[in-house]
């Protein structure tokens, strides 16, 4: 990645932008700007958040914006990618093509989550896969977790006695059970097939997933463990952990069959030193991962006294064979599924109102309201810290958040340093260069400053 331009990024700590220095203002377009002076203060950005990373108690949170390097899509509305596998799925036959039921269903519950746009009968369905392009403007702009929730409410209301759902309305509903399973089915495991990452011609991205893994690892270890909480389906921090030697506590337990038990939560891995002293080294490659909404690779699986919460993690089922875990998603008939999903929002409250502890919120919208009403509860506790690395934000939450002008919120923003990729770059230290870098570049202020003639007088004054 190039170096970022100064006059499109900020990063703000409780309202005052502390790259303003580098811009030329009042100047034209093309006044050269102080390329040194931008470094100098990344460099400084680098020692204040290598400070955070040495409290009690750090935290990451990657929203889905994290993954779009890696060919992750955003899911504030259909993605095209999905929208194109359903049809692929649901539409049979060329010359007289036919539309299943489910597909039919998709997108009537397209319709009643808002979107008045989406195709409802046959011919609109058809005219929509013939013009249908990757043009994002063209996604139906509903939320996919919405229309996901709206379809398992649908399928709560049918039961185990009813065969059928009817509804009233501008667009009758009449729908059986089978239809409606196999609409929520499908919906699911397209979407976990674009979640499927990196996606061909993406692959470099998974770099900067071991990038961030080597250098949150190198917080001193003496502290807690860093904890990673993530919204994503994907398994790209599981492949840069395993890339890079790191082992993660996941709330998963087992060799061949592993199974959700979040008392692993608890543990920690040490080995032997090499006297007969009996001390013991703490392994350095560990962190907490938690996946707030499930995973491509979570499965319903049996309750039982060795499982007793039904929840099994293996690799991704591609022929869609099993039923995926991805949030909302009913255990059966109606009940809400309290496990996982209640366990791991649990333990993200409790990490953020520990004592001495920052979150670090990266590629997250501030869309959902569950996430938001836990980061906002810690906010009351004093010694909290929130950094926000985002773009462009948009979000009310944030807006009224820069408000306050609180010390505690600091911004990262701009087409370099709001993404995934410039944060990890360019702001996120690697501890162990970062103490080097301090001393060098005070060193260097102070070289610089004794350079100018006494009383800061030049030759031609």
């Amino acid at each position: 990645m190039s170096n970022p331009d100064p006059k499109s990024e900020q990063f703000d700590v409780g309202g005052e932008d502390l790259l303003a220095g580098t811009r030329a203002s009042g100047q034209t377009d093309e006044a050269q700007v102080d390329k040194a002076r931008m470094e100098d203060l990344l460099a400084d950005i680098r020692i204040r958040i290598g400070t955070l990373l040495k409290i009690d108690t750090v935290s990451f949170f990657l929203g889905a914006g994290a993954s779009v390097g890696c060919g992750g899509q955003l899911i504030g509305s259909i993605p095209i990618a999905v929208e194109r596998l359903l049809q692929e799925d649901g539409i049979s036959g060329r010359t007289s093509p036919r539309v299943q039921r489910w597909l039919k269903l998709f997108y009537v519950a397209v319709h009643r989550c808002g979107e008045t746009s989406a195709p409802i009968d046959r011919k609109a369905i058809l005219d929509r896969r013939e013009t249908l392009v990757t043009d994002d403007s063209q996604a139906l702009k509903v939320s996919f977790e919405k229309l996901l929730a709206l379809l398992h409410r649908w399928r709560a209301a049918i039961g185990k006695a009813s065969t059928r759902l009817r509804l009233d309305g501008e667009f009758p509903l009449d729908v059986s059970l089978k239809d409606l399973e196999e609409c929520i089915n499908r919906a699911t495991h397209a979407l976990a097939k674009v979640c499927d990452l990196p996606s061909r011609g993406k692959e470099l991205g998974l770099y900067t997933f071991r990038t961030f893994v080597r250098k949150v690892l190198t917080r001193p270890l003496n502290l807690k463990r860093v904890s990673i909480f993530t919204l994503n389906y994907d398994t790209l921090l599981e492949q840069a952990a395993d890339a890079e030697g790191v082992v993660l506590l996941d709330g998963f337990v087992g060799t061949q069959r592993r199974i959700f038990r979040p008392e692993s939560y608890e543990q920690d891995l040490y080995f032997p030193a090499e006297t007969t002293e009996g001390r013991v080294h703490r392994f350095d490659r560990v962190l907490h991962f938690y996946k707030l909404h499930g995973s491509i690779t979570w499965v319903l699986d049996e309750q039982s006294l060795e499982n007793p919460y039904g929840v099994r993690d293996q690799a991704f089922d591609t022929q869609g064979t099993k039923r995926l875990l991805i949030y909302p998603t009913p255990l059966k008939y109606g009940e809400t599924l309290g496990m996982p999903y209640a366990e791991l929002f649990r333990r993200f409250g409790t990490a953020l109102v520990r004592p001495q502890s920052v979150l670090f919120v990266v590629g997250y919208g501030f869309g959902d309201e569950h996430v938001n009403a836990i980061i906002r509860q810690a906010l009351a506790i004093p010694s909290f810290t929130l950094v926000i690395v985002d773009p462009a934000p948009k979000s009310d939450f944030v807006k009224t958040l820069r408000q306050q002008r609180d010390q505690r919120i600091w911004v990262a923003e701009g087409p370099s340093i709001g993404t995934f990729t410039g944060f990890v770059e360019h702001l996120l230290p690697d501890l162990r260069e970062e103490e080097i870098q301090k001393k060098v570049l005070a060193t260097h202020r102070a070289l610089a400053k004794d350079s100018l003639p006494k009383g800061g007088q030049t030759d031609g004054d």
